[in-house]
């Protein structure tokens, strides 16, 4: 018996969304964007709660493009169902903090799409992974340390008990012992029980499911052999050529299991295998040039595109401008873009009295970075000043001086109303489609004056069928309707991967 068709293939654990990347600021109606409040320096405070996104791309996008708005303070407030992915934020965070004296961009898009998206990393990536695990458990046992590294990072909403489980999770990542997480056998066993029967013709069921289910909605930049290479052993971006031979324990998690009428805690991967991680930054792009044809066949992969967001966000992040590839006609060579273009990201960083006007901002135009960095562990960064005074031996990642991130306790979306702190806070409010069941009516509580609401749709979820995709963004309408939220526009399930709403007045 085959499991195809079930929603087994999603898994319990998402790790990735079923969505693209999207700024907040960019999909919160300007409406919601107009009633925000101030509290000091008369400098309005956007409050988002994020409830099981899954990932950080939504989280990365919206504090990477910042610069693109009126300055606002940003508050996000964290909700997921899995202690794991609080610990997935926090590394991706660091990621994308660190200094560009300490690592190039590419090395970040490198380190962070294999991190996200890979069931095997390379042996330096792993490596990064443990030393981060050794930082992050002196975070998350001692809160005044993390708010003088990571003031921006707040886990003070977590319970005692939560963050001694995400403690024992980091001491796991540190764990140089390979065989205790062999993700390819587990991803081979939980391909063998979703195919069934059809898992001898494996190669058929991956073609069927890219080319009349992923391409047929729309992610047509998903590659024929990229997408069967992670459907078959769970590798997404090999972005660069290396052995890709050590478990991600980043994407280890625990799960009570059934065992002779007991429950039992077992540890292994229980996360997406049919969609895939390029459905959160490999099929939207503001660059054009990455989604041109040729013959019907798109020139540009979703791990190139991938690579290419992720690029353009963290340049965002430090140079406060938009990222533009150098047109066809330049004859600089990867590796002389890729010097100018850090050295200058590195001048504007440790300068911080750079103020180039605006018409010289848009006059330059940084091509694709392509540098082969080399990481710079916290032993080497601890006592050097690579950020021009703002990044010392006691503040070692980028500031996010408007931005604040607190991690709530786990599944307490629908108790926040109890507590007045929450009362009228949140003017976006975000739902993915594995959380929706906690949009309850309560949430009007909750929701600022003419909040937004967004909630991700079953697009991309392939096991769905289209009438119940249809039938899912009915559903989530209704419960919107409950809650107090009208729709804003069309709600169709089949075009759109999210459905906007907005906070009606009067009862």
């Amino acid at each position: 018996m085959t499991a195809c068709g079930t929603g087994e293939g999603f898994g319990v654990v998402t790790w990735w969304g079923f969505s693209p990347a999207m700024d907040f600021q960019r999909k919160g109606l300007t409406v919601s964007m107009e009633a925000l409040s101030s509290k000091e320096d008369n400098v309005p405070e956007l409050n988002v709660l994020m409830v099981g996104a899954g990932d950080s791309r939504h989280l990365l996008t919206t504090i990477c493009r910042a610069h693109r708005w009126p300055r606002r303070k940003i508050n996000f407030y964290v909700v997921e169902n899995n202690l794991e992915q609080i610990g997935r934020h926090l590394l991706f965070l660091t990621i994308a903090l660190e200094p560009p004296g300490q690592m190039g961009l590419q090395e970040k898009s490198e380190l962070l799409l294999e991190l996200f998206g890979n069931s095997l990393i390379r042996n330096q990536t792993a490596t990064y992974l443990q030393e981060k695990a050794n930082l992050f458990i002196h975070y998350v046992t001692d809160l005044d340390y993390l708010h003088k590294k990571l003031p921006m990072v707040d886990m003070s909403g977590l319970k005692f008990k939560e963050r001694d489980q995400l403690e024992a999770t980091f001491k796991f990542w540190r764990n140089p012992d390979q065989k205790v997480f062999q993700i390819n056998k587990m991803w081979d066993l939980r391909n063998r029980q979703y195919l069934g029967n059809r898992y001898d013709s494996k190669q058929g069921a991956y073609d069927w499911d890219l080319h009349m289910k992923l391409h047929d909605r729309g992610a047509c930049e998903v590659n024929n052999r990229q997408y069967y290479q992670w459907r078959d052993n769970g590798l997404a971006f090999e972005v660069r050529e290396g052995l890709y031979d050590v478990p991600n324990k980043s994407l280890a998690s625990g799960l009570l299991m059934n065992y002779k009428g007991e429950k039992v805690p077992a540890r292994g991967y229980w996360g997406d295998i049919v969609t895939s991680p390029y459905i959160a930054f490999g099929i939207v792009t503001e660059e054009q040039s990455l989604l041109k044809t040729a013959n019907g066949i798109h020139v540009k992969t979703a791990q190139d595109i991938s690579q290419y967001n992720i690029i353009a966000l963290f340049h965002e992040l430090v140079a406060k401008e938009r990222y533009v590839l150098l047109p066809l006609t330049e004859k600089a060579t990867v590796s002389e873009i890729t010097e100018e273009e850090e050295e200058k990201e590195a001048e504007m960083v440790n300068d911080p009295s750079n103020t180039k006007d605006e018409s010289t901002h848009k006059s330059q135009q940084p091509g694709i970075v392509m540098e082969e960095g080399t990481v710079k562990h916290d032993k080497e960064m601890n006592g050097t000043e690579s950020n021009g005074g703002r990044c010392t031996a006691e503040y070692d990642y980028l500031p996010l001086p408007d931005v604040k991130i607190h991690f709530l306790p786990l599944n307490c979306a629908t108790e926040l109303h109890k507590k007045s702190k929450y009362s009228n806070l949140f003017n976006v409010i975000y739902f993915s489609c594995s959380m929706v069941h906690q949009l309850k009516p309560e949430l009007k509580q909750i929701a600022a004056p003419q909040a937004t609401l967004i909630v991700e749709l079953a697009k991309f979820m392939l096991d769905l069928r289209k009438e119940m995709i249809t039938g899912f963004a009915n559903r989530v309408t209704e419960m919107a309707k409950e809650a107090g939220f009208v729709p804003f526009g069309n709600v169709d399930g089949e075009k759109e991967t999210f459905a906007r709403f907005e906070l009606k007045d009067g009862p």
